[in-house]
């Protein structure tokens, strides 16, 4: 299928665009079967082959939505612009979703949302982990500290006999 759209030429971040006539599977920046315009957007300057542009029409070519709004300004076309931009869908499901919000839910802090999220059974075996944790470092303590009492015994008995064979 044929195509009228926009083709970007120019420098960085300075582009102009030509109105090219391709196959609408091939990239703009290939070789396009014509040029029927260019576009300056900085000095928003137009300029298009009318009569060409017709006949790419009458052989059954589209025309992009951009293309057609810029088109439908310089009265190329006499028909009503399109919406070019396909943005409006998620912008309307975010403006949803923030009406669904309840202002009860706004109002509430941060700590008293997340109690409430959790049942009491999760708060239950949370508790018992934490105790349980507790009670194994307790334990670890205990062992580390018999374990260097027993390594104390073991230095303090050879500097006892040492002692004792001075005497």
């Amino acid at each position: 299928m044929l195509k009228i759209r926009l083709a970007r030429i120019g420098k960085k971040k300075r582009p102009a665009y030509r109105f090219i006539v391709s196959d609408s599977t091939k990239d703009t920046f290939g070789r396009a079967l014509e040029i029927v315009g260019n576009y300056n957007p900085f000095s928003k300057v137009v300029e298009v082959k009318k009569d060409r542009i017709l006949y790419w029409i009458s052989k059954g070519a589209q025309i992009s939505p951009t293309a057609h709004n810029l088109l439908v300004d310089q009265n190329v076309i006499s028909k009503e612009k399109v919406r070019a931009s396909k943005s409006g869908k998620k912008r309307k499901d975010n403006q949803q979703k923030t009406a669904e919000i309840k202002p009860e839910q706004v109002a509430k802090p941060v700590a008293e949302i997340k109690t409430e999220e959790k049942p009491a059974e999760e708060n239950k075996v949370e508790e018992t982990r934490a105790e349980e944790k507790k009670e194994e470092k307790s334990k670890v303590e205990e062992v580390k500290k018999e374990a260097g009492d027993q390594k104390l015994d073991e230095k303090i008995k050879p500097t006892e006999e040492k002692k004792e064979e001075a005497k």
